[in-house]
């Protein structure tokens, strides 16, 4: 049975007219009998018709429902189906409809009514229904002798038996099984923490608007993700034709020019706004906008795009007239923004709104079982762009690089690295043969570029002490003064830095000030801290 709910939604009503059913001779119409149920009161009613027959008689019933019910709009689409008896066109019919049709399941209740249509239709509405395609719940009226043999209501949920109709099941298992080999671009892999990630996803990018958070170390595979989500939804109809796929790495955005780069400017906003300038929250207007390493965007920045977010609007600078972009936003970040949100640096209330499907994208180390197929992808992606004959291992040179790779090697740099070494690899190979001492030269190379990242991350981490006479200081100093040096170290300018250390305390004081009568105190300056 319906579960009933007090909701604030707007109530939707998604159902084929039924000729034979539906039409005025009839003892009982079930199109006019649910909209005439007192139980729910539907705001809209989605009126399906199957082929231009039928287009007459539909758009009769809707002008009969709307002067039945003055306060309902009716709307018609044709569903192009033909047959109504045949499985594979009612599905492709019912599959263009859920892509094209504007589901708002946060502020609309979706009732699909089964009553009408043939038995194939019925199951169709139930398969797409079960499996969000139509985010909704199937609704049913019954007639009143039947009525009262039932439950005392005229209405009910649907339940078919659907182990007849495997044709149908099996459609909507391979759709699902080829997107997800999409989104993975093609590579077999066989990590089962990444590949169940990857089928979650997959139903995700399909069925929700919503952000969509990737996390993880820099070189797992944000932005390539992000770019295969966003095809993945153009190839499937979900976005017009003028649509984008916009992505902005936020580390590189820096001091005053952030917001306009964002929101855009209005000419004469600031020197040097000779022009009207569309920012990328704009146009990524009907795409998708991918803004990798979120965690480098300014706190006040940080509310304008949940403004953005949540409005869908946002003012450019100069400008008092809000400008409207519908963007679905993609989030990259090899930070903690939990951790940065107690920290203070990250909003609370943007990471609430950006993190309802948060997915950790695991690093090459720990998936060890990943790394053959992804050296395959790579030599065939070397020589496809090369225009090479396929570039092959000798066996004893790809089990060497393998053992190398999956037992020794720490990955720092992720697919990054690896791809740079099969790359090389690909680039010194004979004949398009790699040879041993091709991959020993290789694993030479890979250890001397990782000690010397080391050492230079050493070196980064103690550069305060070993510069600044620290044992002179209280080991409370010491620790504030550290930390405060690693903050301004990660910003261009004073005034940056400082709206990032005193954010909670602002009021209106001026932070580069107070950030350099803290500095003075250890007798430095901007400049120094900024060459440590």
């Amino acid at each position: 049975m319906i579960v009933e709910k007090i909701t604030n939604k707007k109530k939707v009503l998604i159902g084929f007219a039924g000729p034979k059913l539906d039409k005025k001779t009839s003892e009982w119409r079930p199109t006019i009998e649910v909209v005439n149920l007192k139980e729910i009161k539907f705001d809209r009613v989605e009126l399906l018709y199957g082929n231009r027959r039928t287009k007459n008689f539909t758009l009769s019933l809707r002008e009969e429902v709307e002067s039945l019910h003055p306060g309902i709009k009716v709307n018609t689409h044709l569903v192009k189906i033909g047959d109504p008896w045949d499985f594979e066109k009612v599905y492709e019919g019912l599959k263009e409809f859920s892509i094209n049709y504007d589901f708002k399941p946060d502020k609309e209740e979706y009732y699909i009514h089964t009553t009408t249509g043939t038995h194939v239709v019925q199951i169709c509405l139930y398969l797409f229904t079960s499996s969000r395609h139509f985010p909704g719940m199937l609704i049913q009226v019954i007639p009143t002798d039947d009525n009262k043999k039932a439950s005392g209501k005229p209405y009910s949920v649907i339940d078919l038996e659907l182990a007849r109709y495997d044709l149908i099941t099996a459609l909507f298992h391979e759709e699902h099984q080829g997107n997800v080999e999409f989104l993975k671009d093609g590579i077999e892999t066989k990590s089962p923490l990444y590949n169940k990630m990857i089928e979650e996803l997959e139903y995700v990018s399909v069925r929700s608007k919503h952000p969509i958070l990737l996390m993880g170390a820099t070189g797992v595979g944000k932005s390539k993700l992000a770019r295969r989500i966003f095809e993945l939804k153009l190839g499937l109809g979900q976005f017009g034709k003028k649509t984008n796929f916009i992505a902005v790495n936020c580390a590189t955005l820096r001091g005053d020019t952030v917001r306009s780069e964002l929101f855009g400017h209005v000419k004469g906003s600031f020197t040097g706004a000779t022009d009207k300038h569309d920012g990328h929250l704009k146009k990524a207007d009907n795409g998708i906008l991918f803004l990798d390493e979120i965690g480098e965007l300014p706190l006040e920045v940080q509310a304008d795009l949940l403004t953005a977010l949540e409005e869908k609007s946002f003012l450019p600078v100069g400008s008092s007239d809000a400008v409207f972009s519908d963007f679905q936003l993609i989030a990259g970040t090899n930070k903690d923004l939990y951790r940065a949100v107690r920290e203070g640096s990250f909003r609370q209330d943007l990471l609430a709104r950006i993190d309802l499907w948060a997915y950790i994208l695991p690093d090459l180390k720990s998936r060890p079982e990943d790394i053959e197929p992804n050296i395959d992808f790579e030599l065939r992606g070397f020589s496809e762009n090369k225009k090479f004959v396929q570039i092959r291992f000798e066996p004893k040179a790809r089990k060497q690089f393998l053992t190398f790779s999956k037992q020794k090697a720490p990955w720092p740099g992720n697919f990054r690295d690896l791809k740079k070494a099969v790359i090389r690899m690909c680039t010194l190979s004979d004949k398009g043969r790699i040879t041993e001492p091709v991959v020993n030269e290789e694993i030479n190379r890979l250890n001397l570029s990782w000690k010397k990242l080391e050492r230079g991350t050493a070196q980064d981490e103690t550069a305060p002490v070993d510069m600044i006479r620290f044992r002179e200081l209280d080991l409370f100093d010491q620790i504030q003064l550290e930390g405060v040096i690693k903050v301004c170290r990660q910003f261009s300018t004073a005034a940056e830095a400082g709206r990032a250390l005193f954010s909670r305390s602002r009021s209106g004081k001026n932070d580069s000030d107070r950030l350099s009568k803290y500095l003075k105190r250890f007798e430095l300056d901007w400049e120094q801290v900024k060459s440590l």
